[in-house]
């Protein structure tokens, strides 16, 4: 026989971006500890409102199953003395395993106990799992309330706990569970009775309560869908917003209002910024494209008077709007040129210097990277661009909606006249801004993007702020993966230590201490780069490969590891076996000046010639990061290199021999050392 589990939690509303992790913590923890418990059961799944967590478990057996298990203890030698007798060994082994020592089973020189542990019922082990599964929820922050002491997202307000129709006994935080759930708080008559799991999601529908998170998305977007296609219009989606919102709301009711069409003239991210970042509202495109004067947004409630919901939701957004074009206005009476001098009053970073510093340096940075990467950009155009890159955090507009940095610099941009590219640079120095966004698309955003970037996670390690598992203040993991992507997209081979030492040239860190801090940097980018590489499920031989290396090149790395994948380098056994060899007799020497003069056999001869052959044609190969001809070239070389090792006495008695063939074999490795590591394709 089986029963189903309803686990309720009732709360005060808990932020809706805490809800995804909650509802996939209680599932996973629900399943955990019921299959430590050896109790089946047929199904879990975790639903949710902003007051209520609920885990609903289905089939749940009725009696944990009997568990067999056969324990080893002593060795015979141990268990039984001359004359067969147990000892004492085998009396306390016996007597912990809860079985009489004759029940001991003599297998392979030891005893074992075979012991079957009969299963408790479920309903008594229920109450402890429950309390467990909701005191083992974390949280990005949690709270404590009144005179509790018990840590949650939120002020615990009512617990239904049932096993078929029967309650789990159980409490925390002086809320004792029952069957008792609360309605919706406004459409709903107070509290209500949920009398078992099966009848839950229909019982609290009832009573205005949508506890189904796919359910309200359905309800929304078809809500969203009839009153688009009324007004015909587009509906712009965001996803991320549409999941705070399913997760705001306990009983969806779609709405579409309306503001003037003057505030139209604003540019496009002024006004989608105040309705989605502000007030969580949905624009909406007419068939060419072109932004509508509508916006669709969801009530946690019935349709009953929605047009007065509407209309104060409208006044709400004037009031944004109107404030947007006055910061607007205002800010076009200032060209961003005019503006760079006010960056020396707004201070970067504490020990960084102003915004000003920070231009500055960025100057210096592109132009650096435009040379050093042979990019044809003009050096006047990365100076113009860096010195108004950050501009646009002066306007009275970024400073109310600071999520339009960049975005705004980029339309004030346009309306000073400055070149379209320099425009579309200060928006895309902020890209990426969140895993799966955009790159920069543009050179120059690109260069700008990139010394942004650097000069702020360099800045920071030059001062001790490095991140940690848990702590990231200043965001530099994104901004490091950031800086990996673009430099991989583009295909830029750039060695980025040597961009950290010439930033740290431009803070005037000390220079005893700029080593460690290139090291620290490297360490950091490295882990970023291989956490890249293992979520294109890259294999980890191959990616130990190509980062065993003395420089850092993101974009290099790349190539190269895509192109060991293409030339299925890890089936190369010989070829691997053979260098392998030769690079553990090498070690780290690095002198490859060999004399023919000295050679006294015919391999040492055949092998030479080999090497020399194939230096003229192998480094062809990996200037364009064809491994595949590359091993095909050097595959020609390893019966040379074989008959070699197995034929020849590098330790000569002569000095002079046993350096030479020393010379020899690291000249032989060279041939295969562009690849990576080869040890680590083992």
């Amino acid at each position: 026989m089986s029963k189903d589990i309803l686990l309720e939690i009732g709360t005060e509303e808990i932020p809706a971006h805490y809800m995804p992790s909650i509802l996939s913590q209680v599932k996973d923890l629900a399943a955990k500890k019921l299959d430590a418990a050896n109790i089946t059961y047929t199904s879990i799944r975790s639903l949710g409102t902003p007051r209520r967590i609920a885990l609903l478990v289905a089939g749940v057996a009725e009696k944990q199953a009997d568990v067999s298990a056969k324990n080893k203890g002593p060795s015979v030698k141990i268990a039984f003395d001359a004359e067969g007798k147990p000892t004492k060994a085998a009396m306390g082994f016996a007597r912990g395993q809860k079985i009489a020592v004759e029940d001991l089973v003599v297998e392979d020189g030891y005893v074992y106990a075979n012991v079957t542990t009969i299963g408790a019922e479920t309903a008594g082990l229920l109450p402890d799992i429950l309390k467990d599964i909701i005191l083992s929820l974390s949280f990005p922050k949690s709270m404590i309330w009144g005179s509790q002491t018990v840590h949650f997202v939120r002020p615990l307000r009512w617990l239904v706990a049932l096993f078929g129709t029967d309650v789990i006994p159980f409490s925390i935080a002086n809320v004792q569970s029952g069957k008792i759930s609360r309605g919706h708080r406004f459409l709903g008559t107070g509290d209500f009775e949920i009398p078992s799991m099966a009848a839950y999601v229909d019982t609290a529908r009832d009573h205005f309560l949508i506890v189904d998170p796919e359910e309200r998305k359905q309800m929304i977007l078809a809500g969203f869908q009839r009153l688009a296609d009324e007004k015909g219009g587009t509906i712009m989606m965001d996803e991320d917003l549409l999941e705070e919102v399913i997760f705001l709301v306990e009983y969806p009711t779609a709405l579409c209002g309306e503001f003037d069409k003057e505030f139209l003239q604003l540019p496009e991210a002024a006004i989608i910024t105040p309705m989605k970042d502000h007030q969580r509202y949905f624009p909406m495109h007419d068939k060419d494209g072109n932004l509508m004067n509508l916006f669709l947004t969801v009530r946690n409630g019935d349709d009953y008077h929605l047009e007065t919901v509407q209309h104060g939701n409208e006044r709400v957004l004037r009031a944004r709007l109107d404030d947007a074009k006055f910061f607007f206005e205002e800010d076009k009476k200032k060209k961003l040129s005019d503006r760079v001098g006010d960056l020396q009053r707004i201070v970067f970073q504490d020990g960084l210097g102003t915004l000003k510093d920070k231009a500055e340096r960025l100057s210096a940075i592109t132009v650096f990277l435009n040379h050093k990467l042979d990019l044809g950009v003009e050096d006047e155009d990365l100076k113009r661009v860096s010195a108004l890159a950050k501009t646009d955090l002066l306007t009275q507009m970024v400073a109310e909606f600071t999520e339009l940095q960049g975005v705004m610099g980029c339309e004030y941009a346009k309306i000073d006249g400055e070149k379209p590219e320099i425009a579309t640079a200060i928006y895309e120095q902020y890209l990426p801004r969140f895993a799966g966004d955009d790159l920069p698309q543009t050179t120059l955003g690109k260069i700008l993007g990139l010394a942004d970037k650097l000069d702020t996670i360099t800045g920071s390690f030059s001062l001790g702020l490095i991140p940690t598992g848990s702590q990231d203040p200043f965001a530099l993991r994104r901004q490091t993966i950031g800086c990996l992507h673009i430099l991989m997209e583009a295909g830029w081979n750039l060695n980025l230590q040597e961009v950290f030492a010439y930033i740290l040239s431009l803070l005037d860190t000390e220079a005893a201490k700029r080593a460690t801090v290139i090291d620290q940097l490297t360490d950091y980018f490295t882990l970023r780069l291989k956490n890249i590489f293992q979520d294109e499920d890259m294999d980890y031989h191959i990616i130990d490969c190509v980062l065993a290396s003395d420089t850092l090149n993101a974009a290099e790395a790349a190539k190269r590891a895509d192109a060991l994948i293409a030339a299925d380098i890890r089936s190369q056994e010989d070829l691997l076996q053979a260098f392998t060899r030769v690079g553990n007799m090498i070690k780290d020497a690095e002198d490859t000046d060999v004399d023919p003069n000295l050679f006294e056999t015919e391999e040492e001869k055949a092998l030479y010639a080999a090497v020399t052959a194939l230096e003229n044609t192998v480094h062809q190969h990996y200037a364009v990061y064809d491994i595949t001809g590359a091993i095909q070239e050097l595959s020609k070389g390893v019966p040379a290199i074989n008959n070699f090792l197995d034929n020849v006495l590098v330790m000569h008695e002569n000095p002079a021999v046993k350096e030479n063939r020393m010379n020899l074999l690291t000249r032989t490795f060279d041939l295969i050392r562009p690849i990576g590591d080869i040890k680590k394709l083992n």
